[in-house]
Parts: structure tokens; sequence; C-alpha cells
């Protein structure tokens, strides 16, 4: 007889938590008029992410355990991600709240949308079951969706929520479809149970099992935002507000990495031959459209929706590794990613104010002279994505590109390398406009200032923090190789 015991909610105590939190939230306008209710609901919806991502992290060193009659498992992993996933989403809420009030979508629905992503996310991450990946999937992009088509009078950010919803329709089809042939081949919706097929019964030459896992990874790197599916991004990341930007490319990118850990490794792990190649590919790919493209950008948020292109090139490198230590520097790797796309996502919102985005190479156009400390914090992130010593983002790059080399692919990165040399450009050229170039003239004489001093102290913890955890590096490595 199943009872709730065996069921193990308590897996499932942050999602459990922030869904009741999201729901308050959202009832929030029955008690209080509109005009005050976000005055109210934004400390909330943080201290309910904050409280959720405590417990998360209060899981961490709970042994693997499956539990939903095998829908969702909680391992060291799954804590980890998930903590930092609500952490994030906090980090993003607090950077966005003036920018997003100014421009009248900072609403009790827009906070209810963030909250329930959030959720999504955390259902993919815990995922055991094809069913569950799905549903956090789907749950997650019908909240960007909404987010992205708030600005009700802009016809950019309708038209980016209309080409996200249209392809990401095209791409939830195929990842249904090759769920289904999954099923139809092996008789089971467990990634458990997959992994036992594929090492008794099904061989990788299987002509229908390659249809099927070619369509489930197709849709997946859709909605990472990888080469060749890749067209919605620049479009999307430029048309949404700058505070749903951030949140579009910071948070997903955790639960990005534990859906494909948990369908590759997890559950296809038996058929690398199939899966294995087309990670490369994807991969090299990625990195050479992204850098490539992102040199001739004006835009800045169309710059680093390029630059996003070419860092799930480096994620995929690592799974395309298919070892303990590729996944593992794959984690890393999204970990410091989002960090530091939080820091410079967050001097964009701070420099921004109402009727003003600063999302333009040329809006940073003597920043030194303007705000030297946030043009200090920019270089240090930029230094960050552009994997420069002695930042984060270079031993990143660095734990992946070893990790594909032990594997025994060598040109791979070889032109990996290349190709960051060639993004290094781009990146070079943000300082260059901050440091060496003359102020416009309504940017030198504008004395509002678009941020609140809290967020300065945040900003400037988030931003040292790329350098300051280098030291470190090793032994954060091997908390998280520890998780897998």
């Amino acid at each position: 007889m199943m009872t709730l015991a065996n069921l193990h909610l308590n897996l499932i105590a942050p999602e459990i938590f922030l869904s009741g939190a999201a729901c308050l939230v959202l009832l929030i306008e029955l008690f209080i008029k509109p005009a005050r209710a976000c005055a109210l609901a934004w400390p909330l919806s943080l201290i309910a992410l904050l409280i959720s991502g405590g417990l998360a992290f209060g899981q961490i060193n709970n042994p693997p355990l499956i539990g939903l009659n095998g829908l969702v498992i909680s391992d060291s992993a799954a804590a980890l991600l998930r903590g930092m996933s609500c952490f994030l989403a906090a980090g993003v809420l607090f950077y966005a709240q003036r920018y997003s009030q100014a421009r009248d979508i900072w609403r009790v629905e827009y906070l209810t949308l963030a909250l329930f992503g959030v959720v999504g996310m955390m259902t993919m991450i815990g995922s055991a079951h094809l069913l569950t990946l799905y549903v956090g999937v789907e749950l997650l992009a019908l909240c960007l969706y909404g987010m992205i088509a708030m600005q009700r009078d802009a016809v950019q950010a309708a038209e980016a929520a209309m080409k996200y919803f249209i392809l990401g329709a095209l791409a939830s089809g195929l990842l249904l479809y090759g769920m289904s042939l999954l099923y139809g081949l092996t008789g089971t919706l467990s990634l458990a149970s997959i992994s036992a097929n594929s090492l008794t019964t099904l061989l990788p030459t299987s002509l229908p099992l390659m249809l099927a896992v070619v369509m489930v990874i197709a849709g997946l790197l859709f909605k990472l935002g990888a080469v060749p599916f890749h067209m919605w991004v620049p479009d999307v990341y430029e048309g949404s507000a700058t505070g749903t930007t951030l949140y579009l490319s910071a948070v997903p990118k955790l639960a990005a990495f534990a859906i494909l850990y948990r369908l590759l490794e997890q559950g296809l792990g038996g058929w690398i031959e199939i899966w294995q190649d087309i990670l490369l590919l994807t991969g090299i790919f990625s990195i050479a459209l992204g850098n490539v493209i992102a040199i001739a950008q004006t835009s800045l948020k169309r710059m680093l929706a390029y630059s996003t292109i070419s860092h799930m090139g480096f994620l995929l490198l690592g799974f395309a590794s298919a070892t303990t230590s590729g996944y593992a520097a794959s984690m890393m790797y999204a970990l410091i990613y989002a960090i530091t796309t939080l820091a410079v996502f967050g001097v964009m919102l701070a420099l921004s104010r109402d009727g003003f985005e600063s999302d333009q190479l040329d809006d940073l156009k003597g920043l030194n002279q303007r705000h030297p400390w946030l043009a200090f914090l920019m270089l240090l992130a930029i230094f960050s994505l552009a994997g420069i010593p002695p930042t984060a983002g270079f031993f990143a790059k660095l734990l992946i590109l070893q990790a594909v080399v032990e594997a025994g692919f060598l040109a791979v990165v070889v032109a990996a390398v290349l190709f960051a040399v060639v993004g290094a450009f781009y990146y070079l050229r943000v300082i260059k406009l901050m440091y060496f170039d003359a102020p416009r003239e309504d940017l030198l004489a504008a004395s509002a200032r678009g941020y609140r001093p809290s967020v300065l102290w945040v900003l400037t913890a988030n931003a040292v923090l790329v350098v300051a955890i280098t030291p470190w590096i090793g032994a954060i490595m091997d908390v998280v190789s520890s998780t897998l």
C-alpha cells in the first residue's frame, strides 16, 4: 500500500515551498491595491527564493534517493543546482526591481511567473523520468513566454515572445516525439530503466533508436540555444526587457546542465556512440559561430546573446568528453557563467534609467569617466566571460579543454582555443569603449542614477567573486565533482 512516507515528499520540499509562496504572491492583489501590492510581493519573493535555496542546500549531503514513484531524484548534484538556481533568481529580481518599475512591467504577475519558472527549473534538475523532465521544461518555457511579453506596449517584446513561443513549440514537439519513440523502443520512461535497456537490448546501430536520440537531443539543444538551433537567441535577448533577458540568460543554464546530465549520462549513457559526435560538432560550431558573429554586433544585448551561444558550445564540449571530469567541468562552467552573466547584466541595469536602456555598445563609451567603479566591475565580469586570467572564467574554460584533451579530441581543443582567441576581440572592445573612448555628451550630462546603494554593494560582491574564488578553484572543483 502506497503511503505519503513512501512517496518521499520531503525530496521536493523546496519546490513545494516555492510553489506555495508563488500562489501566495499571486493572491496579494486580492487584499492590497495593485499599486502597493508589488511593494510587498517583491520582498516576499526574495525571501521565498532564499528559503527554498536553503532547503535545497540542506539536502546536499543526503544519499541519492528516488521519490514520487520514480519521478524525481534527490542527490548532491540536484541539491547544489537547485539551491544555486534559487539564489541566482533572487539576484536577478534584486537587480531588476528599479529598472522594471520604470518600464511598468514590475507586477505581481511578473514575480509569480519568475517564481514558477524557478519551480520548473528545479523540476528539471531533479527529474528521474522523461515525463518529469518534460513538465519542468514546459513550465519554465510558459513562464518565460509571459515574462518576455509583459512589456505590452513594446513591439520588439511582442515579436520576441511570439518568435520564442513558435520556435519553442516546435522544439517541444521534437522533444516529445523523441521521448515517445524512446518509450516505444524501451517500454519505459524512467531514465534508470532506459539506461538498463541500453546495456542489454538495443544496439547503437538501431535506426529507430538513433532517430529517437537525435530528436530528443535536438529539442534540448534548442533550449540551450546551441547551433543550429540558435536563431531565436539574439532576437529574444534584444527584444526582451533587460531584467527579463538577465533571467533568461543566467538562471536556466544550471537546469540546462542538469537535464543534459540526467539524460545523457544517466539515461542514454550506454549509447554514447550516437550522441558524442553530435555534441562535439554542435559544441565547436557554437563556439565558432557565436564568437565570429558577435564581432559585428552594435547592440550589447545581441553581442551577449552570441556570446551565450559560444559559451553553450564549451558546455557541450565538456559533455562530449563523456567522462566524470568532463561532466564536473561542465557543471563548474555553468555555475561560473551564470554568476558572471549576473554581474554583466547587473551593471547594465544599474546604468539604465527611465527612458534610457544602456543596451548599446556606444552607451558604454567613457564609462570610466562617468562611473569608475561600475566600469571596473564590468571589466572584471567581461574578463571572466573572455576567459582571461586570473578570473574564474579562465579556469572554467581550462577545465573543459583539459577534459576534452583527456578524452582524445585534440583537434577539437585546438579549434576551440582559436575561436576563443577570436572572441576575445569583441570582449576587449567593451573595455576599450569604457576606458579609452570619450563619453557622449548626453551621457556625460545625465546625473540621474538608476540604482540603489544596496545594489552597488551586492553588485560589487558579485563581480569581485569571479576573481576572489580563483585561489580555491581546485577545492571548489573537488566539491562539484563529489556531487556527481
